[in-house]
């Protein structure tokens, strides 16, 4: 059943998510500045995380009044392993295959959110969707075959079990109805804790451990919080649309801090995705304007 959602809790939603999708496109620029193991890595930015969470949650809760849950019953916390696991993968990918195929492949999260949402929550998607997700899935194919051939099939396999796992974490946020928007920081400890016990034996190896404590205290959270917020005001292939700021400026990040560019195949492929998601963007706003200015019916 579609949940209704108003001009404004709709305009909320997008201001919200925007920021949300801005802050995390900095968050691969700030693990390569990092310089570091990758299981230290995971372990330092959950464990930032995660206090951050525990934070906001005491301040919203004891000082502001607001009573939110860390993890809002048994979704929330369906919500958090998902949020979780898929802090996982999306660590694998960054160390395991180019920043733009991380990125690109992660733009799917918005058709899978599509697909979860047609089938769990019998939200059809409209035959526009429908056509945008085909055009997608040529894109990432591109994308795959070239991680085939330079080697890096697992990098782009687990960024395409990130983007499956973010899709089914909005998916049962918005099926839920519930502020969710601490669960993905509280759950953060799951990764966290994997992260510790993968860790090498001599102790954490970071080169430069600023930028994945101001990755985990600052970005993450801001980045997480709005996103896991935007499910309570647009429908989950609209929230899995803002990825698509990580997907342009991150490659940009990278490219200005290491120099590294992507493969001509590489930026077919996302070149591929970004104009089907533009498109399909542009597209729900003229449908949405549309409706409404659309006079009643009696």
């Amino acid at each position: 059943m579609s949940l209704p959602i108003d001009a404004a809790h709709h305009r909320r939603g997008l201001a919200i998510t925007a920021v949300g999708g801005l802050a995390l496109s900095f968050d691969i620029p700030l693990i390569r500045l990092s310089d570091g193991e990758v299981w230290s890595l995971l372990a330092t930015r959950s464990l930032c995380t995660f206090i951050v969470a525990l934070i906001a949650w005491f301040v919203l809760n004891r000082i502001m009044g607001r009573q939110i849950a860390l993890v809002p019953g048994r979704q929330g916390l369906f919500a958090g392993i998902f949020y979780g696991l898929g802090t996982f993968t999306f660590l694998l990918s960054v160390f395991n295959t180019a920043t733009a195929n991380v990125v690109f492949i992660v733009a799917f999260t918005s058709m899978f959110a599509a697909i979860l949402s047609w089938i769990f929550l019998k939200e059809r998607p409209s035959n526009a969707t429908l056509i945008t997700m085909a055009i997608m899935v040529f894109g990432v194919s591109l994308i795959v075959q070239d991680g085939l051939k330079s080697g890096n099939v697992f990098g782009d396999a687990m960024a395409v079990l990130s983007a499956l796992l973010l899709a089914c974490a909005i998916t049962v946020s918005r099926a839920s109805g519930k502020d969710m928007g601490l669960v993905p920081l509280a759950t953060a400890i799951f990764p966290c804790i994997i992260g510790y016990l993968l860790s090498p034996a001599e102790g954490l190896i970071i080169a430069d451990p600023f930028w994945i404590i101001f990755d985990g205290t600052i970005m993450i959270p801001l980045a997480f919080f709005c996103l896991a917020t935007g499910p309570r005001y647009l429908s989950g292939p609209e929230v899995g649309m803002f990825y698509l700021l990580e997907t342009i400026l991150a490659p940009i990040w990278v490219w200005m801090a290491f120099n590294e560019t992507p493969t001509s195949q590489t930026l077919a492929g996302g070149g591929v995705l970004i104009l089907a998601l533009v498109g399909h963007s542009l597209w729900q706003m003229r449908q949405r304007s549309a409706a409404s200015i659309a006079p009643p019916l009696h």
